[in-house]
């Protein structure tokens, strides 16, 4: 089978590799796509991804959607050819967590994600054509919900759970800082949640032409000279930018919340943060997500169409190119998709 691997900072190659067979508890999935995130294109250029630091070669790859091949034994339930997406996550020891924590579990210590350096040996993802994948991370995709739309539960569920971080968001204004793949998701995730308006801020103009699509009333091309809003009082900061800190926060009203689901860097970097005191601002980080996967794949059966944010899609032979644009702002891509069908 083919399978996307990166080796080392710059160098990502097609390889062939066995096919894998189901063990115990395990299915085989034939991936029909997979959507570029971040992190993959962190891996390829710089040989990490946050604190996950390349040891070995990894398969790429944590957004996939296809069709069960194979079913290994001791599965019950689930049959050859259902269509389904992953939950990519599986805790590492006996899932303990203290009891203020309880629930949370994508905020227990050890998690292998697929995709992911952070163990050794690496956990490898789904960015190839066929994944052995435990019978219990699948999610089955509903009617009327593709695979190619499938592919991306796993950001819209990231997108779910930041909205969900900021408590009941029916009829309030909203301001989203960022509109790549998951400030373009937070509001499509907004809207479905009942958002009055929803003004988003960019330094590009392809980006902020995907979030009105994605149901952005308003949209601040930061490069045209557009200013941030004034005094909102529920902000999501979906850059990841340390620049941009100070310009979010003077844009949060005082007492109002500002929900980072960026992520920011793990070494140090210059902020301004004085507003975050003088305006008693309430800042909660947003991580990942728990079981918001299933709220996502039930939005998208409500009607919540993600096909706007797919700018473009390369067959898996094509994965260079695939990367390079998904890396370069000056494709006016937003999130690419990978095509293994």
């Amino acid at each position: 089978m083919r399978a996307v691997t990166v080796h080392g900072a710059g160098d990502l190659r097609v390889d062939e590799l066995p096919d894998p067979v189901p063990g115990e508890g395990e299915v085989v999935v034939a991936v029909e796509w997979g959507g570029i995130c971040g992190s993959d294109l962190a891996y390829w250029r710089h040989g990490r991804s946050g604190t996950a630091v390349l040891r070995e070669p990894l398969v790429l790859g944590h957004e996939v959607a296809g069709r069960v091949a194979r079913v290994g034994p001791g599965v019950t339930g689930v049959e050859e050819g259902l269509a389904v997406t992953v939950h990519p996550a599986e805790l590492v020891g006996d899932g303990r967590m203290p009891e203020r924590l309880a629930g949370r579990t994508n905020l227990y210590p050890r998690v292998r994600y697929f995709g992911s350096a952070a163990f050794s040996p690496h956990t490898n993802g789904g960015f190839c054509d066929l994944k052995t994948v435990a019978a219990r991370q699948l999610r089955p995709l509903p009617e009327g919900v593709d695979t190619r739309s499938g592919a991306l539960a796993e950001p819209l569920a990231v997108a779910c759970h930041a909205v969900g971080r900021a408590g009941d968001v029916a009829g309030r204004d909203v301001f989203v800082n960022g509109a790549g793949p998951i400030g373009s998701l937070v509001v499509a995730a907004l809207r479905h949640a009942g958002a009055a308006r929803i003004t988003v801020a960019d330094l590009g103009r392809a980006p902020l032409e995907v979030a009105r699509a994605m149901g952005a009333d308003d949209t601040r091309d930061l490069s045209n000279g557009d200013a941030l809003p004034e005094d909102a009082e529920l902000v999501f900061e979906a850059s990841g930018a340390p620049a941009a800190l100070g310009g979010v926060l003077r844009a949060t009203a005082r007492g109002g919340t500002l929900v980072q689901v960026g992520n920011l860097p793990g070494t140090p970097a210059p902020a301004a943060l004085g507003e975050l005191v003088t305006r008693e601002i309430t800042w909660i980080g947003s991580y990942r997500f728990v079981e918001e996967i299933d709220e996502a794949l039930a939005a998208m059966a409500a009607g919540l169409d993600v096909t706007p944010l797919m700018t473009h899609s390369f067959p898996v032979g094509e994965a260079h190119e695939a990367m390079r644009t998904a890396a370069d702002p000056a494709s006016g891509s937003s999130k690419v998709m990978l095509r293994f069908a």
